[in-house]
């Protein structure tokens, strides 16, 4: 019970008269906001209310976490078409309880057999990036359906035909459209409305968001659930499913064939692993920089005194943001495909090397990012996204992230699948040097090759105390999901923070080109102003950063908490 004391307790000395409703944003507000959801048998955490619940109601059923993380998958294709899919792919990391042993599943989107080293630039060399943005052409061979059944068969205790159910259901007979997703649909609106059937299936036909508390149905994707339901993967990667999406490839110009959608298959790797101040940290392998780079991070920053520094104080912050840049520099050069490339995550995760990289953070001033080239190795070896974790009576835990890339992929839905495509070919290196849709630098580890799987900065992360597993977390957020985990993981595991206060404080973030750090709204002034002293670029940005989704597990209970940056999120107890 410590966590909901040490919560209660921060609340009772911080009450204030502001009510939620009176709240000028979830990163100042006041009050029970930071208390976590309290459960005893099973936790769901993640992005969207009746998806959430799904997962919960096969856990009350008996299902374990790889049951509800199954079903929460498929609904949210349903009721979160942002970033829930089956048109896109992600990572899965699994705590077995009986076996003591963690799984990664690797179901990242594929580069289709007709990809090409230079299919994204123009005749000037330039990058087209209305071909890697909006075509048909960019979207990667899906993952989500193929991973979500490799992990259900080998890990689960339900069939296919009741974990996905409630999302045929959903899609059916239709649900009534909540306030997010209404804002969510007119925010896309413009981008969905480019696509003649993205605008039929979305937008009434009309280009307008249904209202809220309309009845939203989904026939055509009802009927892609089903055809998964009854005949399993070929149900997708074969047959009716499979050719109305060649053949939207051939009308429009994409690259995805029949021999690709037969070939896809989920892969199982090893997770990276590394330790923080007496925590074991388990994360996503490669084709995630993700794992990595948060390891790379926390070793850097390990030797520091930050608790004396003060959370978000500007002498903590310049040390953050400088392992931050350090981390991303490497990412440039290092990180990639591992079927492909031989990446080098000993290497660069080895105390040796960071000792080294270490030196360069320097304790007053900002060291330019141009100067912080990727190190020297001993070579031996969107921000929509959606992320949920959930924890079992059993003892097994899933955190889970997946995605289409942009908000509503590529914009394009599939005639008659209901599905939107992923546009997940940006995430690979269009032309060493240029950034893709989110900034990043990249190099030839991860350029376009046929049958390689883009990198990525997905970030599922197992932490694990005295040898139990004791918190599963991960956000969205493109390029700023590693350093968003990260700044969760150092609240918890360096600052003593509950799950609700490590969630919602503000965060930072810098991904060493553009050399300038993002700041959210809540860090001071007087913090900004000290660290633009030390040279550092500071936007002071209005938006927020990532949308963590977790679940701690403590003596015995189970402590959730779902992000308050964005509206939707939920977390459903038992």
């Amino acid at each position: 019970m410590r966590v909901f004391f040490a919560v209660l307790a921060f609340t009772l000395a911080t009450s204030s008269p502001i009510t939620s409703a009176q709240s000028t944003g979830p990163l100042i507000d006041y009050g029970t906001r930071f208390i976590p959801a309290i459960a005893r048998q099973g936790i769901v955490s993640g992005s969207e209310k009746l998806a959430t619940e799904i997962g919960l109601q096969i856990l009350k059923e008996g299902g374990n976490a790889i049951d509800a993380a199954v079903a929460t998958g498929f609904a949210l294709a349903v009721t979160l078409p942002r970033a829930g899919n089956i048109g896109g792919g992600g990572f899965m990391l699994v705590h077995l309880a009986e076996s003591d042993q963690q799984v990664f599943v690797d179901y990242r989107e594929m580069a289709p057999s007709g990809a090409s080293r230079n299919m994204f630039l123009n005749e000037d060399g330039s990058v087209n990036l209305d071909m890697t943005y909006d075509s048909s052409s960019a979207a990667g061979v899906p993952g989500t359906v193929a991973g979500m059944i490799h992990a259900l068969e080998n890990y689960g205790t339900m069939d296919l035909a009741t974990v996905i159910q409630p999302a045929i259901d959903l899609a059916e007979q239709g649900f009534e459209v909540p306030a997010a997703l209404h804002l969510n649909l007119r925010a896309g609106s413009e981008r969905l409305s480019r696509n003649e059937e993205a605008k039929r299936v979305y937008l009434q036909g009309t280009g307008e968001a249904p209202p809220m508390g309309s009845l939203f149905k989904q026939p055509d994707l009802a009927a892609t659930l089903k055809r998964i339901r009854d005949q399993g993967r070929d149900g997708f990667y074969k047959g009716k499913t499979a050719e109305l999406i060649v053949s939207e490839m051939n009308r429009t110009g994409g690259i995805i064939s029949l021999a690709d959608m037969a070939g896809y298959q989920a892969i199982e790797r090893t997770p990276v692993r590394g330790s923080f101040r007496g925590y074991d940290v388990v994360s996503a392998p490669p084709p995630s920089s993700g794992g990595t780079h948060v390891m790379q991070i926390l070793k850097l920053l390990e030797p520091f005194p930050i608790e004396e520094m003060g959370h978000n104080s500007a002498n903590y912050l310049h040390h953050l943001i400088e392992a931050m840049k350090l981390a991303y520099a490497d990412r440039s050069k290092y990180l990639g495909d591992p079927d492909r490339s031989e990446i080098p995550i000993a290497a660069l995760t080895a105390d040796n090397y960071l000792d080294t990289r270490r030196k360069l953070i320097r304790p007053d001033v900002a060291t330019s990012s141009e100067a912080l080239q990727p190190g020297m190795l001993a070579m031996q070896e969107s921000p929509e996204t959606t992320h949920y974790s959930i924890a079992d009576q059993y003892g097994n835990v899933v955190t889970n992230t997946y995605t289409i890339n942009f908000s509503y992929g590529s914009g394009i839905v599939v005639p008659g699948t209901g599905m939107l495509l992923n546009n997940e070919m940006d995430d690979f290196t269009a032309k060493p040097g240029s950034p893709n849709g989110y900034g990043l630098i990249q190099g030839e580890a991860n350029a376009v090759s046929p049958g390689s799987r883009p990198l990525s900065s997905m970030t599922p992360t197992l932490v694990f105390k005295d040898g139990k597993p004791w918190l599963a977390t991960g956000s969205p957020g493109g390029s700023q999901i590693i350093t968003t985990v990260v700044q969760t993981l150092l609240n918890m595991m360096a600052f003593d923070m509950t799950l609700g206060l490590a969630t919602s404080s503000p965060r930072i973030h810098h991904q060493w080109m553009p050399d300038h750090a993002l700041v959210e709204p809540g860090i001071s002034v007087d913090t900004t102003n000290l660290l633009e002293q030390s040279k550092h670029t500071i936007i002071r940005s209005n938006s927020t950063t990532g949308r963590v989704n977790s679940v701690q597990i403590e003596d015995g209970w189970f402590y959730g908490y779902a992000d308050l940056r964005r509206p939707g999120g939920h977390v459903a107890t038992w």
